[in-house]
């Protein structure tokens, strides 16, 4: 295998000219062993089509051998050939050694191709050939957590631990506690992320552990772990608006503000930050610096009604029509999706005394708020301003209608049928 090395030898001190040279003389006249141990020092270097021509090569002269075979598919799997590295695994039959590894590839061809029982067909017959290799309760794992099979998961993992804690570069009981905390099983998933970070400490896992202590209500495991995280990598932006939250619950209003501003320092475009920045600065009575909050959030995506409908709840309780108006017409919103709108756009223009536009607002948003009771009583009462008494009595019909017995609608309805528009 001399020949072999020194193509190597040359390929790592870069003398690719001279590599090339040694290899075509291993194409046209190496042994068989040569070409397939070339082949696959290739394909661990990254030279897939060199390394696809020597083990074609081979296969011309052993075309059932199953571990030419297997490199064959894998070399495929690397170009993007999935469908021509099927058919080739397929080949290779039950009796050859190979059969257990061919399995497994195509099982993550399948897995990949979304063809998940063919995928499960293929690892559970594999592990019927290789009932030891765990690596293949480790694929299971993934397949079942995939599709969502919890209880198959967890038990395809619980096999892997009770020989490996990390397999393939992945911590299993991280895995594990990720697959719980998804299902809504916090507290034992708490206990799988200790287990991890116990392995190892690892800022992902870390963020795991403080966000489920946060579903599961633990606020002060959250504040803590999410704190630890930032003293680890003060850059990891996920991290502020949870820690946010976790403060907010235990009702450190300031704290959950001071974690906001940390976080808006490291990721000034995040919109929501400054959003919920906005809400938590209202609960702490701080009107002006909501405001700008909501405004950045805003100015971050003009089609963020959400930070649109808040601030506007600000405006109307400070009596500011206008800037209702103005932050409505300056936004990127689509009526279909964000009716609301409308229906602040009525209210403020009714507020203006600019009645034609509040009418307009009003019939727009009747579409969508036509079942919404507050809706309905705020456009009948606009109506009867109006003296449209005919279409307020339209309204207070249908209101009427939902709920026979009240007293306010049936007076209402009395006093509208002995006028007319």
């Amino acid at each position: 295998m001399d020949r072999v090395n020194k193509i190597i030898n040359l390929l790592e001190n870069g003398q690719h000219n001279e590599a090339l040279i040694e290899y075509n003389v291993v194409l046209k006249g190496g042994s068989p062993d040569e070409k397939f141990l070339l082949g696959e020092e290739l394909y661990h270097f990254g030279f897939i089509e060199e390394a696809r021509a020597l083990v074609e090569n081979l296969l011309e002269k052993y075309p059932e051998e199953g571990e030419i075979l297997v490199l064959l598919g894998e070399i495929l799997v690397e170009l993007g050939e999935e469908e021509k590295a099927i058919l080739i695994l397929e080949k290779i039959s039950e009796e050859d050694p190979n059969f257990g590894q061919s399995l497994m590839l195509l099982a993550d061809l399948y897995q990949i191709q979304g063809l998940y029982e063919v995928c499960e067909r293929k690892l559970l017959k594999a592990k019927e050939v290789l009932p030891e290799e765990v690596i293949i309760d480790f694929a299971l794992g993934e397949l079942y957590s995939e599709q969502g099979e919890i209880t198959k998961a967890m038990n395809a993992y619980e096999v892997v631990l009770k020989e490996h804690s990390e397999i393939a570069g992945v911590n299993i009981y991280q895995r594990v506690a990720d697959l719980l905390s998804a299902s809504g099983v916090f507290e034992e998933a708490l206990s799988y992320y200790d287990k991890a970070l116990d392995e190892k400490l690892e800022i992902n896992t870390l963020f795991g552990y403080a966000f489920t202590a946060l579903q599961a209500g633990f606020n002060r495991t959250a504040i803590e772990k999410f704190n630890e995280l930032k003293g680890l990598d003060p850059e990891y932006h996920s991290l502020y608006l949870h820690l946010a939250k976790a403060y907010e619950a235990e009702e450190e209003l300031e704290n959950s503000l001071l974690s906001i501003q940390e976080g808006i320092r490291q990721d000034e475009f995040n919109k929501e930050l400054f959003f919920y920045g906005g809400k938590i600065a209202i609960k702490l009575g701080k009107a002006e610096e909501a405001e700008k909050f909501f405004r950045e959030a805003i100015a971050l995506d003009p089609g963020f009604t959400e930070a649109a409908l808040t601030l506007n709840k600000v405006f109307f309780h400070q009596e500011r029509y206008d800037d209702v108006i103005d932050l409505i017409s300056n936004l990127e919103f689509i009526e279909d999706e964000e009716p609301q709108l409308l229906w602040d756009s009525a209210l403020a223009f009714n507020k203006l005394e600019e009645y034609s536009y509040a009418l307009d607002k009003y019939e727009a948003a009747y579409t969508f708020f036509k079942n919404n009771e507050a809706f309905m009583l705020d456009y009948g009462y606009f109506l009867i301003e109006e003296g449209k008494n005919d279409q307020a009595a339209e309204i207070f019909k249908q209101l009427q209608k939902n709920d026979p017995t009240n007293e306010e609608y049936l007076d209402l309805l009395e006093r509208l049928s002995s006028t007319g528009d």
